[in-house]
């Protein structure tokens, strides 16, 4: 039975994915952190149908990551609980401490 609902929701994610980056988003507006220049580098969204977002980064604007309404809510709820906090590391090329 596990088995059965396991394979229903990865056809069920395959067939969202399939279907959001089949999705013409030549017109979307793109928008970034306020503050932002033009120039500088930066990661910009776009509001796609259904609550689903496409990002890309300002300096490959060709590649478009795509998520659903719900991998987007869990991937801000995720970031504004601190699971993708960077720990400290190396600067400046320095070797990190042991």
């Amino acid at each position: 039975m596990a088995d059965t609902k396991d394979a229903e929701l990865k056809a069920r994610k395959e067939r969202e994915r399939d279907e959001l980056y089949a999705l013409d988003i030549s017109g979307v507006e793109w928008h970034s952190a306020p503050g932002t220049e033009e120039h500088e580098e930066r990661v910009e969204i776009a509001h796609l149908p259904e609550g689903a977002v496409a990002m890309r980064s300002s300096l490959d604007p060709d590649t478009v990551l795509r998520y659903t309404e719900a991998e987007w809510r869990a991937f801000v709820l995720g970031a504004r609980d601190g699971e993708f906090d960077l720990e400290a590391g190396p600067h400046d090329g320095e070797p990190a401490a042991e």
